[in-house]
């Protein structure tokens, strides 16, 4: 048994930050075993479960938004942070404070070491994706959350979050190909695994799109008895892209009309607000929700790294994959630029990288792009970078994103619009930068 150490803030994100170099991947039954050796905490809040490819965090802000503006007490779980690994947890939108991290963690640690000494192997130790997940449930069952909202990590069938077993509603968003090595090699084959998260008799909520990949959601579905709500662009009555805000309208079930103003430059966000709000009919079916309370949370919400204006005219956005740069482009598309348009890229080397690149280029919609590499192991090298572009269009190499950033701006004159995308990594990196200025 490890000695019986209480570490501080520092000293926890340090262990946290370095447990996938000591631990092995668990498997789903050892995580089970574990949550219910820690007594299953959080169940006793209403559980909204959110899985997919792309759009999952702000599908999650969205219906935290709304809850909170209702007067629910939230909790909030999300992966994977920019800048400060709090941001995984939050409270009525607030961070956890250094000190309940530190005190949450501890707490998980000497559950781990008891659980494993007294299974009698001695080998057990959660991930680091489970041990915030851990760490996560045990934080707002302490703050009695009155709702959690969980987004899953990378998959859905093996997650550490699908350890909960009675969740009010689940909700899978676009399916994409992405993390292709794990998930499977085809869409159905990605779907397949973001339906792990659907429980019987529990409401699906669901993005439609082509009818190979419906058709693996509503037969998971309806082999565990689960109500299927699909969710469409025929559903969206009306949208406009006007003063970077997106107005929308769709017919509720509920509450008639939902009439919404998202603060946000991304016309992607009103297909993560249109599922938001058929997860809330769902929620209101137990729990008094008025139309008021969801327009007014779809207004206030927002999310960090997704077209958000950082700077007057500066944007980033996390589109690190095929359908989240196509969605990325379909926004830039509508910002009204009337001057010139400059992108930062960079991306990481197990993504698919050069339709990535591909789609920009076709897209035409940039004057100017320069390419860097981020502060991470997985990061494409320059020459890569390079040759990316290569017959495309032409890239100025930079030695590093703040240096790229600084000069991009430096070059950028009144009209012009400066954006940032390609990874996440990307993202955090100039946030982090930023906060420093």
């Amino acid at each position: 048994m490890r000695e019986n150490k209480r570490y501080g803030y520092e000293e926890a994100v340090d262990y946290v930050l370095q447990i996938p170099k000591f631990t092995k991947k668990n498997t789903p039954e050892d995580t089970r075993r574990f949550y219910e050796y820690l007594g299953r905490p959080g169940e006793r809040s209403g559980l909204i479960h959110v899985a997919g490819t792309n759009g999952k965090g702000s599908v999650c802000s969205y219906i935290d938004s709304v809850l909170e503006e209702a007067g629910y007490r939230t909790g909030l779980f999300t992966s994977p942070h920019l800048v400060d690994v709090r941001e995984r947890f939050r409270l009525k939108g607030e961070m956890i404070s250094t000190e309940d991290f530190a005190r949450v963690f501890n707490q998980v640690l000497e559950n781990v070491e008891n659980f494993s000494e007294k299974c009698g192997n001695g080998v057990y130790h959660p991930t680091f994706f489970e041990m915030l997940f851990f760490m996560a449930m045990l934080w707002f069952q302490e703050k009695r959350a009155d709702y959690i909202i969980l987004e899953t990590g990378m998959g859905g069938r093996l997650d550490a979050t699908n350890v909960i077993a009675h969740p009010c509603v689940t909700v899978i968003t676009r399916i994409g190909l992405d993390h292709t090595e794990y998930l499977g090699n085809s869409k159905e084959e990605i779907a397949g695994e973001k339906a792990g998260i659907i429980k019987k008799g529990v409401p699906v909520v669901f993005w439609e799109q082509e009818e190979s990949v419906n058709r693996v959601i509503v037969e998971k579905a309806r082999g565990l008895s689960a109500e299927v709500i699909p969710v469409s662009e025929k559903q969206v009555i009306f949208f406009k892209f006007k003063n970077k805000t997106v107005d929308f309208s769709m017919r509720s079930e509920y509450y008639g009309y939902i009439r919404a103003s998202l603060p946000t430059a991304a016309v992607y966000q009103k297909e993560n607000a249109a599922l938001a709000i058929r997860a809330l009919e769902v929620l209101g079916r137990t729990c008094p929700l008025t139309r008021q309370q969801v327009e007014a949370g779809l207004s206030h919400a927002r999310w960090e790294g997704r077209m958000e204006e950082v700077l007057p005219g500066v944007f980033i956005d996390g589109a690190h994959n095929e359908d989240g740069v196509q969605a990325f482009l379909d926004s830039v598309r509508e910002d009204g630029c009337r001057g010139k348009r400059h992108l930062l890229f960079s991306a990481v080397s197990d993504k698919r990288v050069e339709a990535m690149a591909g789609q920009i280029a076709e897209s035409g919609l940039f004057d100017d792009i320069a390419v860097t590499r981020i502060d991470s192991a997985r990061s494409l090298t320059q020459e890569q970078l390079l040759s990316l572009w290569k017959g495309k269009n032409h890239a100025r190499l930079y030695n590093s994103p703040e240096e790229a950033w600084e000069a991009l701006l430096r070059e950028k004159e009144g009209p012009d619009i400066v954006y940032a995308a390609g990874s996440l990594y990307l993202a955090g990196q100039l946030k982090a930068y930023l906060s420093k200025l």
